[in-house]
C-alpha cells in the first residue's frame, strides 16, 4: 500500500508540475494541433468556457500524452486510475507531502529521490521485509530510526556551511 501511495505522490508531483509549467497563454480550439484535438476531444464543446489555466494545462498534457509510446500511456493510464481510486483524505495527504517537498532544499529532495531509487531497486521480498519491521515498530522507535538515519546523512554528506574552508 506504502508503494502505490509513493507512486501515487510522484504522479501527483508530476501533475503540480505541468500545472506550475502551463502557459498562462489562451489556448484556442483552433490553437491546438490535430493531436492535441484528438486527446481533448471530449472538451470540443466546452472548451471556450473553460479557465485559461485549465486550457493551458490540458494542452500541455495532451502534448505530453501525444510524445508517449504504447507502454509511457499504459503506466500513465495505471497511474492516474490508482489516484482516482484513492479517497479524498489520502490525496490530500499526498498533496500536502508534496508541498512539504517542495519546501525542502534541493538537496534535500536529491537524499530522498536517491533513498527511494535505492528502496525501489531492492528485491521485492527484501522491501516487504522492511515494511513489515518497519509497521511493527513504536512511533518512538520509527523516530529514532529517522533521527539514526538523518545523522548518518549529516556524516556522510556535510552541508556546505559545516564544511571547512
Amino acid at each position: 500500500m506504502e508503494i502505490k501511495i509513493l507512486k501515487s505522490l510522484l504522479v501527483t508531483m508530476v501533475l503540480l508540475a505541468s500545472n506550475a509549467n502551463a502557459q498562462d497563454e489562451n489556448v484556442s480550439w483552433n490553437g491546438l494541433d490535430e493531436q492535441q484535438r484528438t486527446v481533448l476531444a471530449p472538451y470540443v464543446d466546452s472548451w471556450d468556457s473553460l479557465p485559461v489555466e485549465r486550457r493551458a494545462r490540458l494542452a500541455a498534457g495532451a502534448r505530453r500524452w501525444s510524445d508517449m509510446n504504447r507502454d509511457e500511456r499504459s503506466a500513465a493510464k495505471d497511474r492516474f486510475s490508482s489516484w482516482r481510486n484513492l479517497s479524498d483524505e489520502q490525496r490530500t495527504n499526498i498533496r500536502s507531502r508534496y508541498q512539504q517537498f517542495q519546501g525542502l532544499t534541493p538537496r534535500e529532495r536529491s537524499r530522498i529521490r536517491d533513498n527511494f531509487k535505492r528502496y525501489r531497486d531492492l528485491p521485492a521480498d527484501r522491501r516487504q521485509q522492511l515494511r513489515d519491521r518497519f509497521r511493527n515498530m513504536s512511533p518512538d522507535q520509527r523516530q529514532k530510526i529517522r533521527d539514526r538515519l538523518r545523522d548518518r546523512q549529516r556524516a556522510v554528506r556535510p552541508r556546505t556551511s559545516d564544511r571547512p574552508n
